[in-house]
């Protein structure tokens, strides 16, 4: 079964108010948007910003209170019970450069339709709920313009210290604190208290599209590890020194992308491996470059595939120091093993696929997104959506819209869940004590 031939489910709320999800994404898209297609919305750009302005209204119109914390999370707040925590759903609207249109930013609108069709559906059927509700638009999720990637799901779980994170730079020396300083978006606060989170995300990937599953549970994270590398040569002219002579910083780090692909090669279907950015110093036509920068990644499904990736990129450090005549500042940044999000969240969810009569299975996901954060900060659900031929980071980037409604769906019905307290919270909010 393709994703063309699912259907949207008869548990979905009917057409009218999938019509206006549809056409709510549709507008939403229309911020950032490039000529083929795709959008261009990095953190704190002007597009970002007009498109964050047109979420707050919308969820204003949704009766919702629109709050921001202290690194400019925002947050559309359904205020129900009395001193409850937060059910926070949501994901980003920010984007790489000349990226998709449905990376994170159906999260996010999907949380809007959902947290309102859940919020309104207890109300008519005399619910009475245990959680309050919130919708998060996450800062910086993408990481394109400022460093680290998941900057404001790290700041709001503790992880990143929120100084650091105001206090990183853009390309242009412009800081984060700056960035966001004009735009209203910097609160007071450090946000609504979560007692779960949810997030609906497209799969980036082919796993469901090949199988024809409408519905990911996601049970782990793949095991990484991140290098900032500094490969150090000398200046030379590009033309007149003898070529033995040269020690040529840019072709190290070449070699060094070579070697991170070839490393995949080894390990296929269960290694991925990436350099994704490069700065060349003096990044001229007629110099032989004498310092790169770059950043290269190992994402691995097997955490002892990936600590022998580790060991054999070592050694081809060394391979290329000895080749290029440089030296290589194989810096570890960051690094973490399997990371499972919790059982009992992806139980919840395939019974609310079950309810939905939804096809799903349990999945992995490759990617990181701010659920990895949260789901170390309080129990996560993380659910995705098929992608056509696995197409992300890219203007082609598409889901077909069953495939959007009935994630929808399903992340309508996971937020009523969570907010009966069908998931026990690992917080210490007692719904009993509250009267």
């Amino acid at each position: 079964m393709t994703s063309s031939a699912r259907e949207v489910p008869s548990s979905t709320e009917g057409s009218d108010a999938d019509t206006r999800f549809l056409e709510d994404f549709r507008s939403m898209s229309a911020f950032g948007a490039t000529p083929s297609g795709g959008v261009d919305r990095q953190a704190a750009t002007e597009p970002d910003i007009a498109q964050r302005r047109w979420l707050a209204e919308l969820l204003e119109e949704k009766g919702m209170r629109v709050v921001y914390d202290r690194i400019g999370n925002q947050f559309g707040l359904v205020e129900r019970v009395p001193g409850a925590p937060y059910v926070v759903v949501g994901s980003h609207m920010d984007s790489q450069p000349t990226a998709g249109r449905f990376d994170g930013a159906y999260g996010v609108l999907a949380a809007a339709h959902a947290v309102d069709r859940a919020a309104r559906s207890d109300e008519a059927e005399g619910t009475s709920p245990e959680y309050n509700l919130a919708v998060v638009n996450w800062f910086n999720e993408e990481g394109s313009r400022f460093a680290p990637s998941m900057m404001g799901s790290a700041v709001y779980t503790g992880k990143l210290p929120l100084e650091t994170a105001l206090a990183v730079r853009d390309r242009a020396g412009v800081s984060v604190g700056e960035a966001l300083a004009p735009t209203g978006f910097l609160g007071e606060t450090d946000g609504p208290e979560a007692a779960f989170c949810a997030e609906i995300h497209i799969e980036q990937g082919r796993v469901l599209e090949r199988s024809g599953t409408t519905i990911g549970l996601v049970e782990a994270c793949w095991a990484a590890r991140k290098y900032r590398v500094v490969v150090n040569g000398e200046q030379a002219h590009s033309g007149a020194t003898v070529m033995e002579d040269r020690r040529d910083a840019l072709l190290g780090a070449s070699l060094l992308v070579v070697a991170a692909r070839e490393l995949a090669d080894r390990f296929p279907g269960v290694l991925h491996t990436a350099v994704g950015s490069m700065d060349v110093y003096p990044n001229s036509p007629v110099v032989v470059a004498s310092k790169v920068e770059l950043l290269l990644d190992l994402r691995a499904d097997d955490e002892e595939v990936l600590a022998e990736a580790d060991r054999i990129l070592r050694e081809q450090v060394i391979r290329v120091e000895e080749t290029a005549k440089v030296s290589v500042d194989l810096h570890l940044s960051h690094a973490w093993g399997i990371d499972p999000y919790q059982p009992e969240g992806v139980s919840l969810a395939r019974s609310g696929a079950e309810r939905l009569g939804l096809s799903h299975q349990r999945i992995r996901t490759v990617a990181g997104h701010d659920s990895v954060n949260m789901k170390g900060h309080v129990p996560t659900v993380m659910l995705f959506v098929p992608s056509v031929e696995g197409i992300s980071h890219n203007e082609g980037e598409y889901t077909e819209d069953g495939d959007m409604l009935a994630g929808l769906a399903m992340l309508t019905e996971v937020v009523r869940r969570l907010g009966a307290g069908e998931l026990p919270s690992t917080g210490v909010y007692d719904p009993a004590a509250q009267g």
